[in-house]
């Protein structure tokens, strides 16, 4: 059976060629496993992507025992965005709001030490959200910006409240620049083995249920708002917060297929995710890997569109489209 790779596999297999180090190589190994195609065509390639992850993780262990340890997460959920921000500026309490699992939250900094993954849920969509430690001059994480690198999106959370907020802002965004990650708009194209990684993001502001936050709202929006957008919120009240996970659906530029059996009801509470733009193509590969070349048509419900209807191979998906495939 052919692997059909993607070309999203064949940049991160470009990627650990040309990686020189041990940290390097694992990064783009664990690229390349979460790039290829899942399907009995590949699962020989996906044994020793594996095992070469084994081995390159023996030797970052080895090599780096005066220096830290290498960290991964494994992705979750329809996409993984990763909580970035300078110490205190209330990342593990809107964490804890947006999803509901309890994590260690205190007045004091660097209470986060390790990347701490929870599930947010939009409506039917689980997001993975990764809250990291801070970010800043003094001290991060070697590991930090890895987990950027390869992350879906980012949000950049910062204190409304503090005097500092302007300060520990472009700290946070040069600190990661020094890493070749760069911050940027959601719907800028991004790519993950680039030297310099372009990462979209959404500026976040926390604690906007205290007096002094309008004042610097006002301020990063005049600054940062063109760059990135603003969301204001409070992790504490939890003002704004479903608002924010809406945004965060949008910046990621999603749709919602649901899938419809033949002759059977629609599940209408577990849907495929999958890019804007993508075709029924993609989405008959998504159920079945086979079901792409073997489909013969497909019947579409949804959008006020005529109930039913046939479409082919090149129909783009919209949102909530509900789709039947005849193979």
């Amino acid at each position: 059976m052919p692997a059909n790779l993607t070309p999203e596999y064949r940049a991160a297999e470009q990627q650990f060629k040309r990686a020189s180090t041990p940290d390097e190589k694992l990064a783009a190994l664990r690229l390349m496993l979460a790039k290829i195609p899942k399907h009995k065509g590949t699962e020989k390639l996906q044994a020793g992507i594996k095992s070469r992850i084994a081995r390159a993780n023996t030797e970052v262990n080895r090599q780096s025992k005066r220096k830290g340890f290498a960290v991964h997460v494994e992705k979750e959920g329809a996409a993984q965005i990763v909580i970035v921000g300078p110490p205190n500026a209330g990342k593990s309490q809107l964490v804890a709001t947006l999803t509901g699992v309890e994590v260690e939250v205190a007045p004091y900094p660097y209470t986060t030490q390790r990347p701490l993954p929870a599930m947010m849920r939009y409506e039917d969509v689980p997001f993975q959200l990764v809250d990291l430690p801070p970010v800043c001059a003094v001290h991060t994480e070697s590991w930090v910006s890895s987990i950027v690198r390869t992350a879906d999106a980012a949000l950049l959370v910062v204190d409304l409240s503090s005097a500092n907020v302007l300060e520990q802002t472009e700290e946070v965004l040069a600190t990661l620049e020094a890493s070749k990650v760069k911050l940027v708009r959601e719907g800028i194209e991004t790519d993950p083995v680039a030297s310099v990684a372009l990462k979209q993001c959404r500026l976040v502001g926390t604690k906007s249920d205290l007096a002094e936050a309008a004042g610097a709202r006002e301020v990063l929006e005049e600054l940062y708002g063109e760059r990135f957008g603003i969301s204001a919120v409070s992790g504490g009240t939890g003002e704004s917060t479903d608002e924010l996970r809406e945004t965060v659906f949008r910046m990621l530029r999603l749709v919602r297929v649901y899938a419809k059996p033949p002759h059977e009801e629609v599940d209408m509470t577990k849907p495929f995710v999958l890019r804007e733009g993508s075709t029924l193509s993609a989405f008959a590969n998504l159920v079945h890997y086979d079901f792409a070349e073997c489909l013969k048509f497909a019947r579409l419900w949804g959008h006020g569109k005529f109930e039913g209807q046939r479409v082919n191979r090149d129909y783009v998906l919209s949102d909530r489209d509900v789709i039947e495939l005849h193979v």
